[in-house]
């Protein structure tokens, strides 16, 4: 068996993933449940986590939680969601010390996933609900969470870019869900909806560390009793579509410096061939200090005090984000086309490709080191419908050329450019 090679059980909407490895001291239990990315899901989906990790029934406060964690070696354990493409994914993470390496006979890989089983299937319940003063504290700070979100205007220029660019797609709502809909939401809506996120959307529990697969798959049997029935089957991501034409957006706040984002489509997603391809084009076009977004528009046009680009895996969509003077908006928009038009013609130095392989291909070494990580890209590519080995990506990436590159870059196209600017100020 190679080092990430997992062991995997999949029935009736439950997947059960298991990679033994002798690299951790640690073992690492994740929890992944995938909703659709829609208005009427995505904020409960996004309380829920927040209310699941306040308290059990055995352990009914913060305190009596974090006392228990502490009580296993200081086990390291969050909840949330994230965005996959046109996905919510509430995830439970727990990273707990292997039982091996202790003097300690203690089973603390039952006692992480019992735990865990605790946190997901035993919540602390009020009348038939969940407690009322939990949910409203949570309500509270999940709708502090969203109205900070323009307090960084890297982040928020971004949202509202992919909110305009996506206006009629999933893929625009916030994984922190809708602020209007929160004082709606009451403990017994948010229990009825728990209810039904256990029964009804696919669930894949991972183990990674120095385990025996089957005992490891055994107790998170026992201990997590998920019985999924009806289990909906989600519809794919969409992430091709034409553009018809370039949108600009302008819009007005009190900042000090402009923020210039690009949203394009790519028409290229995670199981296509070109996706390799792709992280080529991103990395060379804006995703490292060596590209050409760096070089160019900041380094040598002092144009920007910062430009990037990065992908959505799932979604196919490249964001360019920079930070200008309002002043140079017309230089910097143009310098950045020109570094497009570049990409097109496959006007790539030797510097440029080798540098990109070598630090895009380092960094996907680093997942190695992450049991976090490793655990992602297996669940990325079972989301997308092809899972791809590391080594698979590495070979992909040291056989591509130039070529390669132009023809996915030919795919690209700017759909929407939105331009945040200090109020007052012309471009």
């Amino acid at each position: 068996m190679s080092e990430l090679s997992f062991v995997s059980r999949e029935q009736d909407g439950l997947g059960i993933h298991i990679l033994p490895t002798q690299k951790f001291k640690t073992t690492t239990i994740l929890i992944h449940i995938q909703l659709p990315l829609e208005e009427n899901l995505v904020t409960r989906g996004a309380l829920l986590p927040n209310v699941l990790q306040r308290g059990t029934e055995r352990y009914p406060n913060p305190a009596h939680l974090q006392r228990h964690l502490d009580s296993l070696y200081g086990a390291i354990f969050n909840a949330g969601v994230m965005k996959r493409g046109e996905r919510q994914i509430i995830q439970f993470y727990l990273e707990i010390a292997n039982e091996k390496y202790l003097t300690d006979s203690r089973p603390l890989l039952e006692d992480g996933v019992r735990f865990l089983g605790e946190v997901l299937t035993r919540p602390l319940l009020e009348n038939g609900a969940f407690a009322k003063k939990v949910v409203d504290l949570e309500k509270e700070a999940l709708t502090k969470r969203i109205e900070g979100l323009i307090d960084d205007k890297m982040r928020y220029a971004n949202q509202r870019l992919t909110e305009e660019m996506c206006q009629s797609e999933p893929y625009r709502l916030l994984s922190y869900g809708i602020r209007e809909q929160i004082p709606q939401i009451t403990p017994e809506a948010l229990y009825a909806f728990y209810q039904e996120v256990l029964a009804s959307y696919p669930v894949d529990m991972y183990v990674i560390g120095d385990v025996q697969p089957e005992k490891a798959a055994e107790l998170l049997r026992q201990h997590i009793p998920l019985k999924p029935s009806g289990v909906k089957e989600l519809p794919p991501t969409s992430y091709k579509k034409d553009v018809a034409e370039e949108r600009v957006i302008t819009e007005e706040l009190n900042v000090a410096q402009g923020k210039l984002n690009i949203g394009m489509r790519t028409q290229t997603g995670y199981a296509d061939d070109d996706y390799v391809h792709l992280m080529m084009y991103n990395g060379v076009l804006g995703g490292f200090p060596h590209s050409k977004l760096f070089m160019n528009v900041r380094e040598k046009a002092s144009l920007a005090y910062y430009a990037v680009s990065q992908l959505e895996t799932h979604k196919g969509l490249c964001m360019i984000m920079s930070g200008i003077e309002t002043g140079n908006y017309d230089k910097a928009l143009a310098i950045i086309k020109e570094q497009l038009e570049m990409m097109k013609r496959g006007e790539i130095t030797d510097i440029e490709l080798n540098q990109t392989k070598a630090t895009l291909s380092n960094q996907l070494r680093e997942t190695r080191d992450n049991a976090g990580a490793i655990a992602n890209m297996d669940y990325n590519g079972r989301l997308a419908g092809r899972r791809r080995s590391l080594e698979e990506i590495l070979d992909a990436i040291s056989r591509t050329t130039k070529d390669d590159i132009a023809r996915v870059a030919q795919k690209v196209e700017i759909d929407t450019i939105y331009f945040l600017r200090g109020k007052g100020e012309a471009k």
